[in-house]
């Protein structure tokens, strides 16, 4: 090529936001209200931010209302520790819960149009492992609008984002983050149609960059979710969290993975087998079909290895059904709409009268780059980045811990949306202007660009990624085991030198969809070698992550997992304890929040 890769320009502003779904643009509307003025850059990877993966979560958010009949704060406080298999931080969990109907009032108030109940207000529909009185009955505790709740989310903050002048830059990726005297000042960009570099200088840099599971063969997420934000802070010599924690979300479309959402069984929808058997009933007698995700997905597994399931013969894959045809017509018109015309559209089914082909589907990480409760980045366990913040599904803080019940994941970026940007008030209030670009500043992203550029091998980009969505499928999946683990290794090793020889089909920078796509896939490779080696150390089973090996919950694992991998496959771990703050304070019900037993 002959061309030395530089920054071509640099920019500078207060806030610098990478990513904008849902919880990146929450901060953003929070920094406006309580800032104005403040001069924001919001970065996206697709072309516009009502394209950001947020906008397809379809059942609701959980919260509840202080003035519920039957529902309490402490209720949701414990469904959730329950739901993460007691490995979810209690300070996050308290916080998290107590605020969430504030952020319910604070959407509706902004424009989200909520579905409603006949008497007017907000409605609420049941969704897995959200219970009353400590687990007696199920509760009516997710707030949405139909299935399009995402939609409304992101519709809302968007808004609000252009109401307080958020400048937004589409088709970029952030490639390297800058850091001097041990502060975040921004990052370096890569914008894909001018096929250049630049740098932008912020007092805070916030990463909202979402989900990862785009490296498994049956997957709900978009295309982009690639890992990128979790790439970027390993790179940097920062610590990834609970990356072994990768939820399957029981009901995926048969063929394109799309998600059969939770709400078609919060309105009623039953799990059956082959011979049409409600089979939930034997795995968790209590809620049945509105059991935990990582329960059901197991379930529908066991359900197929045993010979129950059946063979989707046009899509090459096993499944069961999921019987949505005694539902009345008013809920498949009204609240399901959605869902049901992907079925129809996708898999050639008609739910009103046609059992739906469902199988497990890679849907969400429950770890990520560990903050604490106001979403500053940990660079370790005992202190933080000054400037570096991160929130929503790239983040821990932790509200999920190794399982993550639906819902919550709204709830959570949503809440942590506004509790970064309290927090980044807060530190701009002393903060100060970077002086300049830092001397390295981008010797990461442009050696990795310059091999990506120069690669002369014959391999192929689809072949790579192809046999790593098999591979961790198959490995690294719903069921581990050491054995299965340690091969996951070896062959990602084998992948990642692989993916060093992939020859891009031009060697000029400009729209080289090419090289965007090599650097997506390295990030995949990245990103599942720290899930396989999460999931190697991890000898025992909690929440999502279970070994047939070891298929019991240890005490001797009593804390979340911090991996390092500046190098790839250079790994170290560290520990982080997990918040009991909750048992720890003795108030009422507080032996419910010690290491329970995990049973609906």
């Amino acid at each position: 090529m002959g061309k030395t890769l530089t920054v071509d320009s640099t920019s500078r502003c207060d806030v610098l936001i990478i990513g904008a779904g849902g919880a990146g643009l929450r901060a953003a509307a929070q920094i406006g209200e309580q800032r104005p003025g403040t001069s924001i850059i919001a970065l996206t990877k697709v072309f516009s931010p009502q394209k950001s993966h947020t906008t397809t979560a379809q059942g609701g958010m959980a919260a509840v209302d202080p003035k519920d009949p039957v529902d309490r704060a402490i209720f949701h406080m414990f469904d959730t520790w329950k739901g993460s298999d007691c490995s979810a931080d209690q300070n996050v969990i308290k916080k998290l819960c107590a605020i969430g109907w504030e952020e319910v009032v604070w959407l509706e108030r902004h424009g989200m149009h909520f579905s409603r109940t006949e008497e007017g207000r907000i409605a609420k529909r049941p969704f897995g492992g959200h219970m009353l009185d400590f687990g007696e009955t199920l509760a009516f505790r997710a707030c949405y609008e139909a299935d399009r709740t995402g939609k409304g989310i992101m519709d809302t903050v968007w808004a609000e984002s252009l109401k307080y002048g958020v400048n937004f830059i589409g088709q970029c990726i952030a490639t390297e983050l800058l850091c001097k005297d041990g502060h975040c000042i921004g990052a370096i960009i890569f914008r894909y149609p001018e096929g250049k570099f630049f740098a932008i200088l912020a007092k805070a840099t916030i990463i909202a960059t979402g989900g990862k599971t785009r490296m498994y063969l049956v997957s709900s997420n978009c295309r982009g979710n690639t890992g990128d934000g979790l790439a970027l802070a390993l790179n940097t010599g920062l610590p990834v969290m609970d990356l072994e924690a990768v939820q399957f979300h029981p009901t995926g479309m048969v063929g394109p993975g799309i998600l059969a959402s939770e709400a078609l069984r919060g309105e009623g929808a039953i799990l059956r087998n082959k011979d049409e058997e409600p089979f939930m009933e034997r795995y968790a007698p209590t809620a049945k079909d509105l059991a935990p995700r990582d329960l059901i997905s197991r379930a529908i597994i066991q359900e197929i290895r045993e010979g129950r399931g059946l063979f989707h013969e046009g899509h090459n894959a096993h499944h069961v059904w999921l019987d949505l045809r005694h539902l009345p017509k008013e809920v498949h018109e009204k609240k399901i709409q959605e869902v049901c015309s992907f079925f129809k559209r996708f898999v050639g089914v008609d739910p009103e009268k046609d059992l739906c082909p469902v199988t497990p589907t890679a849907h969400y990480q429950m770890g990520g780059i560990p903050t604490n409760e106001f979403g500053e980045v940990q660079g370790d366990t005992h202190g933080i980045v000054p400037g570096l913040f991160a929130c929503g599904e790239v983040a821990a803080a932790s509200l999920h811990g190794l399982n993550r019940l639906g819902t919550n994941s709204l709830l959570e970026l949503i809440t942590m949306g506004r509790v970064t940007g309290e927090g980044v008030v807060e530190y701009l209030k002393d903060a100060k202007d970077p002086d300049g670009l830092p001397p390295d500043a981008g010797h990461i992203i442009f050696d990795q660009f310059s091999t990506y550029l120069h690669a002369q091998g014959k391999e192929k980009y689809a072949e790579i990624r192809d046999t790593l969505r098999n591979l961790m499928m198959e490995k690294v999946g719903i069921f581990r085991s050491e054995k299965s683990l340690l091969e996951a290794v070896d062959d990602l090793g084998e992948l990642k030198e692989r993916a060093t020889h992939i020859p891009p089909g031009t060697t000029c920078m400009r729209t080289n969809q090419d090289l965007w796509q090599i650097w997506e896939l390295n990030n995949l490779i990245t990103v599942s070698m720290v899930i396989a080696q999460g999931a190697l150390a991890r000898k025992e089973s909690r929440g999502a992550h279970f070994r047939e090996d070891y298929p019991k919950r240890s005490d001797e694992f009593n804390y979340h997992t911090l991996v390092y991998m500046p190098k790839f496959n250079t790994v170290t771990f560290d520990k982080r304890p997990i918040d009991m703050s909750i048992f720890e304070a003795k108030g009422d019900h507080y032996e419910l929040f010690d290491y329970i037993q995990r049973e609906y």
